[in-house]
């Protein structure tokens, strides 16, 4: 299970399109012990301008070279599964960009398929280390809200023009909730654990729309509400993350600038990386006062240097399998309750929910 600390961990990446180029390549490339060797592309003039004397082959090879100790995929949602579980097979490590697989089925079979062949297995949450959810989880830790009923998340585009591509076209894992809602189901996990059910509504408001652009769910916990929202057509004017408690409110404006930098080519390591000029905002119940608190130096390479840590054997993975099969668990639950338009309980079995509960606890 564990590669010795004197070599480096050998990198394939599978897909050089948005994520892979924007996300992935950078963090990987920025993390100390990682070595990026092989990307996996049919366009291999866009990668070898980026990532010079890489070596570019197909994604199947990718997955099953002989020389890669850890396999990132970073492809459309319908391949997820066949791509991760030949890497498994071929004994390879697996980080898989949410959302994890096309189902909850398919993630059930792909985590088993992981601990069936001692292999370390992930999903890329880069969400955990933005500013907003680095500064939320201090306010909660700090007590200062009191106790929390309600949590907000917003992650608002304004995309109003349909584009050709296969997140808008109809088909497996297409639309906005299932791009998205990823994110703001897992950051709430993260922050506050399982929901007990889930209410959820869905439309598509862009004309000439194919798959959903608009989404509002409620996750229901015994003495909080969690509303996660995502639309295609927002301006701007809406806060990102808002959390009340019956002593206080705290609220972030503003989005995290690593997605912003990483487009410009701004690294990890360079000066100012991660730094959100925003601070985060608490007005005190009782006096309505309003203080502004610096948010924290956010870097997204901290997924990846768990991710290295976990496979040299020093520490837990960065976002584990059962919060993979969580976050599925809610992302089906939450399209039912859209389809039905009722509250509906989260798909989770009960021991589901006790690995879930007891691989939390350990970190």
């Amino acid at each position: 299970m564990t590669t010795p600390s004197s070599s480096p961990i050998r990198v394939g990446l599978i897909g050089y399109g948005y994520a892979g180029k924007t996300f992935h390549a950078p963090l990987i490339r920025a993390v100390s012990g990682f070595h990026l060797t092989v990307v996996g592309s049919s366009k291999p003039e866009r990668v070898l301008a980026d990532i010079p004397g890489v070596t570019v082959c197909s994604a199947m090879e990718t997955a099953t070279h002989p020389e890669l100790d850890l396999i990132v995929i970073a492809t459309p949602n319908e391949s997820h599964l066949p791509l991760a579980a030949a890497a498994i097979k071929a004994g390879k490590h697996v980080v898989v960009d949410k959302p994890f697989t096309l189902d909850l089925a398919e993630a059930r079979q792909l985590v088993a398929l992981a601990k069936e062949h001692n292999r370390l297995l992930s999903v890329f949450q880069n969400r955990r280390w933005e500013s907003d959810i680095l500064a939320a989880k201090s306010i909660l830790a700090s007590g200062a809200l009191g106790k929390v009923v309600h949590f907000e998340a917003h992650m608002d585009r304004f995309r109003p023009l349909v584009r050709q591509r296969w997140r808008e076209d109809p088909g497996p894992g297409a639309g906005l909730w299932f791009d998205l809602g990823p994110h703001l189901i897992d950051l709430t996990l993260h922050l506050f654990g399982l929901p007990d059910s889930v209410l959820a509504s869905f439309a598509t408001l862009r004309p000439g729309g194919k798959t959903d652009d608009w989404a509002h769910v409620q996750l229901l916990y015994p003495d909080m509400r969690v509303v996660l929202n995502a639309t295609l057509l927002s301006s701007g004017g809406v806060v990102r993350t808002l959390i009340h408690g019956t002593q206080a409110t705290w609220a972030k404006y503003g989005t995290d600038v690593q997605e912003k930098q990483l487009v410009e080519g701004i690294v990890p390591g360079t000066r100012g990386f991660g730094d959100d000029p925003d601070p985060g905002i608490l007005f005190d119940g009782a006096t309505g006062q309003r203080t502004e608190i610096p948010v924290p130096h956010a870097d997204q390479i901290g997924y990846y240097i768990r991710m290295r840590d976990a496979i040299l054997g020093h520490g837990p993975l960065p976002v584990s399998p059962e919060s993979a099969i969580a976050v599925m668990a809610l992302l089906e639950t939450s399209f039912a309750s859209g389809k039905q338009g009722k509250v509906l309980p989260l798909l989770l079995t009960e021991a589901e929910r006790q690995a879930y509960q007891e691989q939390e606890s350990n970190k």
